[in-house]
């Protein structure tokens, strides 16, 4: 494969759904269960959004491997035991290998076969595509799951616990040990935010942020086309 081919527009609007336009959470307010439970902090955020990530990527590529060889009738069922098959694969994986990281995230890695989102871009994208953009959807929906979880788990945590990334080194290995940071030294600790209300509250205030700047960049957008029509206008009166 070329690699320039990422560069083109097809794959640049790929990119730009997954990442910002279609985002899972922020645009489609999907997977909000294991968001809500999951990001108390930055680094569990950013386990369940990288095991995530690999199980849409992968799910992608083999239902789109196999669309010529799954009868339209039953696709949804051979679907979603695709899905559960590469899931069991994550959690035996992070078991083995991530065995702390496992024990926190917990049931919501074999949850991760009712997420809608892995199903809904199977259906809607990998059945109908060829593989490699099916694949480079499945990583920019993940990569922008896994981004919004790590921003959410980053905000909540910081304002619980005064801290960045805690424990990363202990749930993601020790190469993690870098993210680990102190950002406020002695903090009391802000309870409401290491709970799921205030999960959702922090949600609602990244969503609202996110329409705002939609908003605000429209207006640019729109601005020299005003000014431009006017010009014709002014032109045409003279």
């Amino acid at each position: 494969m070329n690699p320039s081919i990422l560069f083109s527009a097809p794959y640049r609007k790929i990119a730009r759904d997954g990442l910002w336009d279609n985002n899972v959470v922020l645009t489609q307010n999907l997977a909000l269960c294991p968001l809500l439970a999951v990001t108390g902090t930055a680094t569990n955020g950013l386990g369940m959004g990288l095991a995530t990530m690999v199980v849409m990527v992968a799910a992608s590529a083999a239902v789109s491997v196999s669309r010529h060889l799954i009868p339209a009738e039953i696709r949804i069922p051979i679907f979603v035991l695709l899905i559960a098959a590469l899931v069991t694969l994550v959690d035996i994986f992070l078991n083995a290998w991530m065995h702390e990281l496992h024990k926190v995230l917990g049931l919501f890695i074999p949850l991760i076969v009712t997420n809608c989102v892995i199903l809904g871009r199977a259906e809607a994208f990998a059945s109908k595509q060829a593989v490699m953009p099916s694949m480079w959807d499945g990583l920019m929906m993940g990569a922008g799951f896994t981004l919004t979880m790590v921003i959410l788990g980053a905000a909540r945590e910081i304002t619980s616990q005064g801290t960045l990334f805690a424990n990363a080194s202990v749930l993601l290995g020790e190469g993690f040990q870098f993210l680990e940071t102190i950002i406020i030294h002695d903090y009391k600790g802000f309870l409401l935010t290491a709970l799921p209300p205030g999960g959702f509250i922090m949600l609602g205030f990244m969503v609202a942020a996110k329409r705002l700047l939609e908003l605000k960049f429209k207006k640019k957008t729109q601005a020299p086309l005003a000014n431009l029509n006017d010009s014709i206008l002014e032109g045409g009166e003279l």
